[in-house]
């Protein structure tokens, strides 16, 4: 199965590069483009977890490492939520 790593940043301008278990995460995200935050995490949730799922096909178990990702995506979010204007940038693909 070909993982993938993106790279994203944050609304503080914070860079962080992330880890999807399948390709995927292309269905959902374009590079060079700003997503609310919101829409952003909405997006990562359903990618990482149909990349998981694609991984439980195809192994029998889901992919710990995309829903660590999520998770971390997750505890990352939180401290822009109060902001009106948060926008997460996915900057590229790394393949």
């Amino acid at each position: 199965m070909p993982e993938m790593r993106f790279e994203i940043e944050w609304p503080d301008g914070t860079r962080e590069t992330c880890y999807s278990p399948s390709l995927v995460i292309k269905e959902h995200f374009e590079p060079e483009t700003e997503y609310e935050l919101n829409d952003f995490m909405m997006r990562s949730r359903t990618a990482l977890q149909e990349g998981s799922d694609r991984v439980k096909a195809k192994y029998g178990f889901p992919c710990s490492a995309a829903l660590g990702q999520l998770q971390r995506l997750e505890t990352a979010s939180t401290q822009y939520r109060d902001r009106s204007d948060a926008k997460v940038k996915l900057l590229k693909f790394l393949e």
